[in-house]
């Protein structure tokens, strides 16, 4: 079998057994037989939580060199059709973790048989998708012990051919939150409204509120989204609903933005629980800090693809993504860019299928940067 065909087995391997934050049990079990398998002289692994910490012992250390993976799923029910279609039902990867996950692997394959000077630190993230997995990761025991001088990582891009990775200095993902409101009021049957407070009459007027938000409360030249993706309330069909639920994300490009969005949204919940009597909670969830790539090692990032590596280089503009590899980047240097995968459908999809052939290009060229920059 060929190192690509290798990875790509991996990838497969591991599309099979996608599993929710937290949960990834046979995911870290996969990563660590692969990982025993490999010769352990120069690798040392610490386990954290779900997640795991590979360190490969540089030749003569100066710095240590961080590259993240995350390794959780998506509770989607896939629709491929794919022979390696999940096998744990309602669960999906979705976001391409597997490919994450599998590159990971390769360059860990490659580097510790071939070392560089310098340490490098892999660290496959769980938790990544929700509630969060990097900022309780950064404050572990683990982690401060084998803190890195810098770190990156990529996400598959489903709109870019293979060949391509993106990128910018400065803002690449925004700043995000979960949002779900739940709404109380008091039901009854459907004939007698008038001793009801009906919590999807409130529900569908909040949600045309939030749309009033972005568009007259933050600075046109911003931007700012808030979606509402699901709306849950009642019974059945005769019956006035007690209880709404709205769930939703809120995505702005800078955190000024999102204190702003969250305080009018807010008020308008407060208002909603006075027009219509009714109790209501709102839970922002996960929040997730911006991807923000640190200047002067994106820009020697873009220029050295650009000369060493074969692969098209994009500058990107920014996009309203979330990624909790915000937080690592808060506080370690470093950089995230996108990596084209060229599927018709994108992330999130049930359809996702992205072409595996992405996977040798990563591999080939985050190595090639590795050995450069640990010289």
């Amino acid at each position: 079998m060929n190192t690509t065909n290798q990875y790509i087995q991996v990838r497969r391997d591991l599309h099979k057994i996608p599993e929710i934050g937290f949960q990834e049990f046979k995911t870290q079990a996969y990563l660590l037989s692969y990982l025993q398998s490999l010769p352990q002289e120069h690798i040392e692994i610490k386990k954290w939580k779900t997640g795991l910490f590979v360190k490969i012992k540089g030749m003569m250390p100066d710095k240590t060199i961080a590259y993240r993976a995350d390794i959780d799923g998506l509770p989607i029910t896939e629709d491929t059709n794919l022979p390696f279609s999940s096998e744990h039902e309602g669960m999906m990867h979705a976001c391409g973790h597997d490919f994450h996950m599998a590159i990971a692997l390769g360059l860990i394959s490659n580097l510790v048989h071939e070392r560089i000077n310098d340490d490098l630190l892999f660290i496959f993230q769980p938790a990544e998708e929700g509630p969060g997995g990097a900022e309780p990761m950064l404050q572990s025991e683990e982690m401060k012990e084998w803190w890195p001088d810098m770190v990156l990582a990529l996400h598959i891009a489903p709109e870019y051919p293979v060949g391509t990775i993106a990128t910018r200095e400065g803002l690449l993902f925004a700043n995000t939150s979960e949002l779900f409101i739940d709404l109380k009021g008091k039901g009854g049957h459907a004939a007698y409204p008038h001793q009801t407070n009906d919590m999807i009459i409130a529900a569908c007027s909040l949600v045309n509120q939030l749309q009033t938000v972005i568009s007259r409360n933050v600075d046109p030249l911003d931007s700012a989204v808030i979606t509402i993706g699901k709306i849950t309330g009642g019974t059945v069909q005769n019956i006035i609903a007690e209880n709404a639920r709205l769930e939703g994300t809120i995505r702005t490009l800078s955190p000024d933005s999102m204190k702003i969005v969250k305080h009018r949204i807010e008020s308008l919940v407060k208002g909603t629980e006075t027009g219509f009597q009714c109790e209501a909670v709102i839970d922002y969830g996960s929040m997730y800090h911006q991807v923000y790539n640190h200047s002067a090692l994106t820009s020697e990032f873009i220029e050295f693809a650009k000369s060493n590596t074969g692969v098209d280089v994009i500058e990107c503009r920014e996009a309203m993504t979330g990624e909790d590899f915000g937080y690592m980047l808060k506080a370690v240097p470093g950089f995230m860019f996108w990596l084209g995968t060229n599927s018709e459908y994108g992330l999130h999809h049930a359809k996702l299928n992205p072409s595996e052939q992405a996977i040798d290009v990563a591999i080939t060229l985050i190595e090639k940067y590795l050995r450069y920059k640990g010289v």
